[in-house]
């Protein structure tokens, strides 16, 4: 290993079990980013096992029908292997010409035998032929037995197709209800969540909810069924034989808890590994251009190899101590069959058990553990599925954003005169990010912040338009306090260009619409125009019609930043918001923006943030922040007249220009 040990690796790149391949995205910019843990079990099951039989419960009747199918399927499947008693009874009885005993089932399936081979048409044909009665009495039985097992594969098929409509159906909705609650949280909420945190409730928390509708609560409730039911036919043939299988039941539980403990371990540690290796693909694929210019492309296989190799060793130990359960838990089975047909063989050789019904019972006494071991692994499951459904209905249960006061409700026109007033504000109770802020800014009003990386710059324009609320003051717009508005109608009425773009797939013309839906076509090329964008989207392959696919990877940044601009002059907002809107872009297609930014600003309240302050000259007003307070204000000559901070800012990058 070269500059980095494995346990450093591991503790950088490791990812949350459910996370398999998802990367972890840190937060927004200026709030906290707390990492959350997952957790294994979960913590109020009774109230989650609720919440989900209110996704299924408006499918009652298919509920009833399936479990109807799966008391119908096991009763066949039971009772097609007792057929098997009757038929070797009969054949023991033929031969050896001593009465068998029948008891239980076996008197009802072998009265169902007899009752189609005793009509006169069949001993007619039979007469005394010996040979001719068992091959009848077994033919007929083999019809019922083929008759059962084909209800059985019907019941069987049934109860799948259904249970799959309900799963899916519920897991639709439960999806629906999940992106609807994302729609209305706050941004605090995203801050603090990872990326892939909000993705895996998405997909592992939701596809295990499915699973275990689907085919863990089904095999569960099944297993459950047969093991009640196979234990109901063991003990009605003989009662002796079924307290020799049950007292097995310790050692199973016993031999399956040890092993299920040991290869848990090792299963974290494979998820762990896995985990890591995820995390490092994704962070050297992103930033591949980084590796390659410095030349780490030797050292990225390196660590690749040994992250991979310790993946490799705990994946090995993982998958063998999973792997020999199946095998360890089988050979106990046959102990415990070996065990059972011994005794069974002492009862049969003293009359008091029937050929057939020791048959039946050692095929019983074999399966019994089957139910037990796949009611123990779809424990495990659905554990994992009720956790997951948790952490679902968590982020359902998170407070939605507030929308306004009971009062809200005023749709009036908004000119867009803004007014901050003594605010103070923090992302976490412990930290101010602003104190004590106050400025005014009237319709065609352009104001920029400017000051050091961290002094609360974008802090201000996210509390405009209440991605946050002020702690203390108020932040009016044209008089009317922003907690009072709508909150779709105060958005509707900002516009917001970030340093950060994202484009969704789709055309251009797709793209720009997303400031305003309704715009025209013409008001689309309009707006780009006024970007100045027009003259590059028309040298693209279709133009306005061109896709764009992997948040515009076909275009450089700075034509990414002109459709965002165009984006929010569609919009129409009376308010704006230039959050280093012309950083990523180059100083000649800057100079082309600056006339078009002009053009938009016009009777527009607008809010620059820029490092370049060449492009906050023409401001009305200039705030110049530090550590959360306004220390300076005014317009460009002024602040320059004052050679405070601003100054040294700005004749500092004179110098560098």
């Amino acid at each position: 290993m070269s500059k980095r040990t494995l346990e450093s690796l591991q503790k950088q790149y490791a990812r949350e079990v459910s996370n398999k391949g998802g990367g972890m995205r840190p937060g927004g910019r200026g709030g906290p980013n707390a990492a959350r843990g997952m957790k294994g079990k979960p913590q109020n099951t009774g109230k989650t096992i609720k919440r989900i039989l209110g996704y299924v419960s408006k499918y009652k009747f298919h509920l009833i029908v399936v479990l109807l199918c799966m008391l119908l399927s096991t009763v066949t499947s039971l009772c097609g292997s007792y057929m098997l008693a009757p038929i070797i009874n009969r054949i023991q009885f033929e031969v050896t010409g001593e009465a068998v005993p029948m008891k239980g089932p076996g008197v009802i399936a072998d009265r169902v035998i007899n009752s189609f081979t005793s009509t006169d048409f069949i001993k007619n044909i039979i007469g005394e032929n010996k040979f001719a009665a068992i091959a009848c009495y077994v033919l007929a039985a083999a019809i019922i037995l083929g008759a059962v097992y084909l209800i059985g594969m019907a019941t069987t098929y049934l109860q799948a197709r259904l249970m799959l409509h309900v799963s899916q159906n519920a897991t639709e909705a439960i999806r629906n209800d999940l992106f609807d609650k994302l729609q209305g949280l706050p941004i605090r909420y995203f801050d603090s969540n990872t990326t892939g945190e909000i993705m895996s409730r998405f997909t592992n928390d939701v596809d295990n909810i499915d699973t275990m509708l689907n085919n863990s609560l089904t095999s569960f409730v099944s297993g459950t069924i047969t093991l009640i039911g196979t234990f109901v036919f063991m003990i009605t043939t003989n009662i002796w034989l079924t307290l020799i299988t049950v007292a097995f039941i310790p050692v199973f539980a016993k031999g399956g808890s040890m092993l299920a403990k040991v290869s848990q371990k090792y299963y974290s540690g494979q998820q762990a590994a896995l985990g890591a290796v995820n995390g490092y693909i994704e962070e050297s694929v992103t930033g591949q251009k980084v590796v390659k210019v410095f030349n780490h492309e030797e050292t990225c296989v390196e660590e690749f190899g040994t992250l991979n190799g310790d993946l490799r060793e705990k994946q090995f130990k993982a998958q063998f101590w999973g792997g020999i359960m199946g095998p360890v838990m089988g050979n106990m089975s046959q102990i415990a069959y070996a065990v059972t047909v011994g005794v069974g063989g002492v009862f049969l050789a003293l009359g008091r058990l029937g050929a057939g019904d020791l048959t039946v019972f050692a095929n019983y006494s074999k399966q019994f553990s089957m139910p037990i071991n796949m009611i123990s692994q779809n424990m495990s499951t659905i554990f994992a599925a009720l956790a997951g459904a948790e952490r679902v209905f968590n982020v359902m249960d998170t407070p939605p954003e507030e929308f306004g006061r009971e009062d809200k409700g005023c749709t009036d026109e908004i000119r867009g005169d803004v007014v901050i007033n003594d605010v103070t504000f923090g992302y976490n109770p412990d930290k101010v990010v602003l104190k004590h802020i106050s400025l005014y800014a009237h319709p065609g009003q352009k104001i920029a912040f400017v000051g050091s990386t961290g002094a609360g710059k974008t802090t201000v324009t996210n509390l405009i338009n209440r991605f946050y609320d002020v702690w203390e003051g108020s932040i009016t717009v044209d008089g009317r306090d922003v907690r009072e508005y709508d909150l779709s109608h105060l958005r509707k009425n900002v516009s917001m260009v970030l340093q950060d773009t994202h484009l969704f797939t789709g055309t251009v013309m797709e793209n720009i619409r997303y400031g305003r839906l309704d715009a025209t076509d013409d008001e689309v090329i309009a707006a780009a125009k006024l970007a100045s964008a027009h003259s590059f989207i028309m040298r693209l392959s279709d133009g306005y019609q061109t896709m764009i696919e992997g948040d515009g990877a076909n275009l450089s940044q700075g034509q990414r930043q002109l459709l965002n601009i165009a984006r929010a002059a569609v919009s129409k907002a009376p308010i704006l918001v230039l959050d280093e809107a012309t950083s990523s872009v180059d100083t000649r297609t800057e100079r082309h923006i600056e006339h078009g930014m002009d053009r938009l600003m016009k009777n527009r309240t607008t809010f620059v943030i820029a490092h370049r302050l060449s492009t906050v000259r023409n401001s009305n007003a200039i705030m110049v922040l530090e550590h959360g307070e306004i220390i300076e204000r005014g317009d460009h000559d002024d602040l320059l007249a004052m050679k405070g901070r601003y100054y040294e800012l700005y004749t500092g990058l004179k110098e560098l220009d």
